[in-house]
């Protein structure tokens, strides 16, 4: 099991240090779901199906990440708080490469 160190910074501006795991298939949103770095029933609401932007993050590091999808794109289109580094944590799968990425939730809408 190869795990990597991600760097969190929940709602409140709280950093955390955790680590995930790489062979469960998880995505962002539910690394942080399972962490609990925010509140039940504020982050993924839409479970995942890139339609609500409950998840929505900002990628500060420069890790290589996967390209953005359409729908993706599209949601994020319709957000508040979008920045040029915004990206949705359900769509963004954790991969060994994400070693030392550091992200921050964005505001709840």
């Amino acid at each position: 099991m190869v795990d990597v160190t991600l760097k969190i910074t929940d709602r409140e501006g709280t950093k955390h240090e955790i680590q995930a795991p790489t062979d469960m298939a998880m995505n962002l949103m539910e690394v942080v779901r399972s962490y609990e770095l925010a509140p039940e029933g504020t982050i993924g609401v839409c479970g995942g199906m890139a339609m609500c932007a409950s998840c929505q993050c900002y990628i500060n590091s420069d890790n290589e990440l996967p390209p953005m999808s359409d729908d993706e794109e599209a949601m994020l289109s319709e957000a508040f708080d979008v920045q040029v580094n915004s990206r949705l944590g359900c769509q963004i799968q954790v991969t060994p490469e994400m070693e030392g990425l550091e992200l921050e939730l964005a505001p709840e809408s």
